[in-house]
Protein backbone atom coordinates (compact mmCIF):
# COMPACT_ATOMS: atom_id res chain seq x y z
CA UNK A 1 0.00 0.00 0.00
CA UNK A 2 0.86 3.91 -0.41
CA UNK A 3 -0.54 7.06 0.98
CA UNK A 4 -1.12 10.65 -1.23
CA UNK A 5 -1.05 13.53 1.42
CA UNK A 6 -0.83 16.17 -0.20
CA UNK A 7 -3.76 18.28 -0.38
CA UNK A 8 -4.67 18.56 -3.95
CA UNK A 9 -3.16 15.06 -4.84
CA UNK A 10 -5.88 13.66 -2.67
CA UNK A 11 -8.96 16.01 -3.62
CA UNK A 12 -8.24 15.30 -7.24
CA UNK A 13 -8.15 11.73 -6.72
CA UNK A 14 -10.93 11.45 -4.91
CA UNK A 15 -13.14 13.63 -7.56
CA UNK A 16 -11.49 11.72 -10.64
CA UNK A 17 -12.98 8.42 -9.19
CA UNK A 18 -10.10 6.75 -8.83
CA UNK A 19 -9.86 6.21 -5.18
CA UNK A 20 -12.40 3.48 -4.70
CA UNK A 21 -13.39 2.99 -0.96
CA UNK A 22 -10.07 4.58 0.50
CA UNK A 23 -9.76 4.75 2.96
CA UNK A 24 -9.47 8.09 3.72
CA UNK A 25 -7.69 8.27 7.72
CA UNK A 26 -7.89 11.59 9.39
CA UNK A 27 -6.29 12.26 12.58
CA UNK A 28 -5.99 16.28 13.83
CA UNK A 29 -7.28 17.14 10.77
CA UNK A 30 -7.68 21.30 10.22
CA UNK A 31 -10.45 22.80 7.90
CA UNK A 32 -9.55 21.81 5.09
CA UNK A 33 -8.57 17.98 5.89
CA UNK A 34 -12.43 18.32 7.12
CA UNK A 35 -13.27 19.93 3.87
CA UNK A 36 -11.61 16.63 1.98
CA UNK A 37 -13.29 14.51 4.36
CA UNK A 38 -16.49 15.29 3.61
CA UNK A 39 -15.75 15.22 -0.32
CA UNK A 40 -14.42 11.52 0.57
CA UNK A 41 -17.93 10.79 2.08
CA UNK A 42 -20.25 12.55 -0.89
CA UNK A 43 -17.82 9.86 -3.22
CA UNK A 44 -18.42 6.98 -1.02
CA UNK A 45 -14.72 6.82 0.18
CA UNK A 46 -14.42 5.35 3.54
CA UNK A 47 -13.36 7.69 6.10
CA UNK A 48 -11.48 6.08 9.16
CA UNK A 49 -10.35 8.46 12.47
CA UNK A 50 -6.91 7.44 13.06
CA UNK A 51 -4.47 8.75 16.10
CA UNK A 52 -1.77 10.64 14.97
CA UNK A 53 1.37 8.26 15.64
CA UNK A 54 -0.74 5.56 13.63
CA UNK A 55 -0.64 8.33 10.69
CA UNK A 56 3.01 9.20 11.45
CA UNK A 57 4.02 5.62 11.23
CA UNK A 58 2.33 4.72 7.52
CA UNK A 59 2.57 8.39 6.10
CA UNK A 60 5.20 10.68 8.51
CA UNK A 61 4.24 13.46 5.52
CA UNK A 62 0.76 13.99 6.26
CA UNK A 63 -0.86 17.00 7.48
CA UNK A 64 -3.28 15.16 9.51
CA UNK A 65 -4.80 13.21 6.34
CA UNK A 66 -3.65 10.67 4.12
CA UNK A 67 -5.36 8.75 1.38
CA UNK A 68 -4.87 5.10 0.83
CA UNK A 69 -3.99 3.96 -1.98
CA UNK A 70 -3.31 0.03 -3.21
CA UNK A 71 -0.01 0.58 -5.75
CA UNK A 72 3.21 1.69 -4.19
CA UNK A 73 4.94 2.08 -7.08
CA UNK A 74 3.22 2.27 -10.25
CA UNK A 75 3.00 5.61 -11.55
CA UNK A 76 -0.50 7.04 -10.83
CA UNK A 77 -3.14 7.51 -14.17
CA UNK A 78 -1.21 4.41 -16.04
CA UNK A 79 -4.60 2.28 -16.71
CA UNK A 80 -4.73 2.46 -20.31
CA UNK A 81 -2.60 0.82 -23.13
CA UNK A 82 -1.35 2.55 -25.98
CA UNK A 83 -2.94 -0.06 -28.50
CA UNK A 84 -6.53 0.73 -26.22
CA UNK A 85 -5.20 4.55 -26.96
CA UNK A 86 -4.50 4.23 -30.87
CA UNK A 87 -7.99 1.81 -31.20
CA UNK A 88 -9.75 4.57 -29.80
CA UNK A 89 -8.70 7.75 -32.04
CA UNK A 90 -10.79 6.43 -35.02
CA UNK A 91 -10.74 9.36 -37.35
CA UNK A 92 -9.53 12.27 -34.65
CA UNK A 93 -7.14 14.07 -37.22
CA UNK A 94 -5.57 15.97 -34.04
CA UNK A 95 -3.98 13.97 -30.83
CA UNK A 96 -1.11 14.62 -28.94
CA UNK A 97 1.16 12.26 -27.47
CA UNK A 98 3.83 12.96 -24.96
CA UNK A 99 6.89 9.64 -24.63
CA UNK A 100 8.83 9.98 -21.58
CA UNK A 101 12.33 8.34 -22.15
CA UNK A 102 13.87 7.26 -18.78
CA UNK A 103 12.92 10.33 -16.83
CA UNK A 104 13.50 8.68 -13.34
CA UNK A 105 12.96 11.94 -10.76
CA UNK A 106 9.41 11.83 -9.38
CA UNK A 107 9.20 15.58 -9.07
CA UNK A 108 10.23 16.09 -12.77
CA UNK A 109 7.31 13.51 -13.60
CA UNK A 110 4.10 15.07 -11.41
CA UNK A 111 5.66 18.91 -12.75
CA UNK A 112 5.30 17.28 -16.45
CA UNK A 113 1.96 15.94 -15.61
CA UNK A 114 0.91 19.09 -14.86
CA UNK A 115 2.32 20.65 -18.10
CA UNK A 116 -0.03 18.12 -20.04
CA UNK A 117 -3.28 18.30 -18.03
CA UNK A 118 -2.61 22.14 -18.75
CA UNK A 119 -2.10 22.02 -21.81
CA UNK A 120 -4.45 19.11 -23.15
CA UNK A 121 -1.99 15.91 -24.02
CA UNK A 122 -4.01 13.12 -24.62
CA UNK A 123 -1.83 10.76 -23.53
CA UNK A 124 1.60 10.25 -21.67
CA UNK A 125 3.77 7.50 -22.52
CA UNK A 126 6.44 6.01 -20.29
CA UNK A 127 8.88 2.89 -20.50
CA UNK A 128 8.49 0.29 -17.64
CA UNK A 129 11.90 -0.16 -16.77
CA UNK A 130 13.13 3.74 -16.44
CA UNK A 131 10.75 5.83 -15.12
CA UNK A 132 9.55 7.61 -12.03
CA UNK A 133 8.10 5.37 -9.57
CA UNK A 134 6.97 7.41 -6.11
CA UNK A 135 3.41 7.60 -6.49
CA UNK A 136 3.05 10.11 -3.75
CA UNK A 137 5.66 12.45 -4.35
CA UNK A 138 4.60 12.26 -8.38
CA UNK A 139 1.09 12.93 -7.26
CA UNK A 140 1.78 16.11 -4.99
CA UNK A 141 4.16 17.57 -7.37
CA UNK A 142 1.16 17.40 -10.40
CA UNK A 143 -1.09 18.68 -8.03
CA UNK A 144 -3.97 16.14 -8.82
CA UNK A 145 -3.02 16.51 -12.32
CA UNK A 146 -1.77 12.51 -12.28
CA UNK A 147 -5.13 11.60 -11.69
CA UNK A 148 -6.27 12.59 -14.76
CA UNK A 149 -3.74 12.85 -17.63
CA UNK A 150 -3.96 9.46 -19.67
CA UNK A 151 -0.54 7.49 -18.95
CA UNK A 152 0.52 4.42 -20.44
CA UNK A 153 3.69 2.20 -20.03
CA UNK A 154 5.36 0.18 -22.83
CA UNK A 155 7.80 -2.40 -22.27
CA UNK A 156 9.44 -0.86 -25.20
CA UNK A 157 9.32 2.57 -26.25
CA UNK A 158 11.23 2.42 -29.59
CA UNK A 159 8.26 -0.56 -30.75
CA UNK A 160 5.61 1.87 -29.17
CA UNK A 161 7.44 5.08 -31.59
CA UNK A 162 6.74 2.65 -34.28
CA UNK A 163 2.95 1.83 -33.62
CA UNK A 164 2.59 5.72 -33.09
CA UNK A 165 3.91 5.95 -36.56
CA UNK A 166 1.68 3.38 -38.19
CA UNK A 167 -1.03 5.50 -36.90
CA UNK A 168 0.22 8.42 -38.54
CA UNK A 169 1.78 10.15 -36.01
CA UNK A 170 4.55 12.58 -36.46
CA UNK A 171 7.29 11.78 -33.68
CA UNK A 172 9.59 14.84 -32.76
CA UNK A 173 12.39 14.79 -29.97
CA UNK A 174 13.24 17.14 -27.75
CA UNK A 175 17.40 17.89 -28.21
CA UNK A 176 18.83 21.64 -27.48
CA UNK A 177 20.70 21.37 -31.15
CA UNK A 178 17.12 20.49 -33.01
CA UNK A 179 15.17 23.31 -34.74
CA UNK A 180 13.50 26.29 -33.01
CA UNK A 181 9.65 24.37 -31.89
CA UNK A 182 8.20 27.63 -33.36
CA UNK A 183 8.99 26.66 -36.88
CA UNK A 184 8.13 23.17 -36.99
CA UNK A 185 4.43 22.10 -37.46
CA UNK A 186 2.87 20.67 -34.41
CA UNK A 187 -0.79 20.07 -35.40
CA UNK A 188 -2.25 16.80 -36.39
CA UNK A 189 -1.18 13.60 -34.80
CA UNK A 190 2.14 14.78 -33.31
CA UNK A 191 4.33 12.84 -30.26
CA UNK A 192 7.05 14.72 -28.36
CA UNK A 193 9.77 12.30 -26.73
CA UNK A 194 11.74 13.79 -23.93
CA UNK A 195 14.32 12.29 -22.43
CA UNK A 196 16.73 12.52 -19.44
CA UNK A 197 18.44 15.61 -17.88
CA UNK A 198 22.01 13.26 -18.37
CA UNK A 199 21.71 11.13 -21.56
CA UNK A 200 18.87 12.70 -23.22
CA UNK A 201 16.77 10.30 -25.67
CA UNK A 202 18.09 6.67 -26.27
CA UNK A 203 20.14 6.08 -29.76
CA UNK A 204 17.26 3.64 -30.74
CA UNK A 205 14.82 5.77 -30.04
CA UNK A 206 16.33 9.03 -31.58
CA UNK A 207 16.17 6.88 -34.77
CA UNK A 208 12.39 6.47 -34.63
CA UNK A 209 11.94 10.56 -34.17
CA UNK A 210 11.05 12.22 -37.66
CA UNK A 211 12.93 15.60 -36.69
CA UNK A 212 14.46 16.88 -33.54
CA UNK A 213 13.21 20.22 -32.06
CA UNK A 214 14.62 22.52 -29.07
CA UNK A 215 13.73 25.70 -27.13
CA UNK A 216 15.60 28.64 -28.35
CA UNK A 217 17.99 30.04 -25.47
CA UNK A 218 19.01 33.27 -24.31
CA UNK A 219 20.42 32.39 -21.62
CA UNK A 220 24.27 31.39 -20.49
CA UNK A 221 23.30 27.39 -19.49
CA UNK A 222 23.21 24.79 -22.12
CA UNK A 223 19.66 23.70 -21.02
CA UNK A 224 16.07 23.55 -19.49
CA UNK A 225 15.30 21.73 -17.10
CA UNK A 226 13.80 18.93 -18.60
CA UNK A 227 10.06 19.57 -16.83
CA UNK A 228 10.37 23.43 -17.71
CA UNK A 229 11.22 22.13 -21.47
CA UNK A 230 8.20 20.29 -21.52
CA UNK A 231 5.89 22.78 -20.74
CA UNK A 232 7.14 25.16 -23.35
CA UNK A 233 6.87 22.87 -25.96
CA UNK A 234 3.33 21.48 -24.95
CA UNK A 235 2.34 25.27 -24.82
CA UNK A 236 3.70 25.88 -28.32
CA UNK A 237 2.04 22.70 -29.63
CA UNK A 238 -1.23 23.85 -27.81
CA UNK A 239 -1.19 27.19 -29.39
CA UNK A 240 -0.36 26.12 -33.02
CA UNK A 241 -3.30 23.86 -32.55
CA UNK A 242 -5.24 26.57 -31.30
CA UNK A 243 -4.24 29.59 -34.03
CA UNK A 244 -6.83 29.78 -37.17
CA UNK A 245 -3.70 30.35 -39.71
CA UNK A 246 -1.14 28.33 -40.49
CA UNK A 247 2.37 27.72 -39.50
Amino acid sequence: MTYLTGFHAIEEHIRSGKAGRGPLLLAKAGPRAREIAALALEHKVRVDRVGTSDLDRLAPDHRGIALETEDAVSVPGTDISLEDFIAGLKDKKDALVLMLDGITDPHNYGAILRSSDQFAVDLVVSGKKRNAKHADVIAKTSAGAASYVPAAEAANLSRAAEDLKKAGFWIYGADMKGAPVYTVNLKGRTAIVLGDEGSGISRLLREHCDAMIAVPSGGRLDSLNVSVAAGVLLYEAMRQRRHTTST
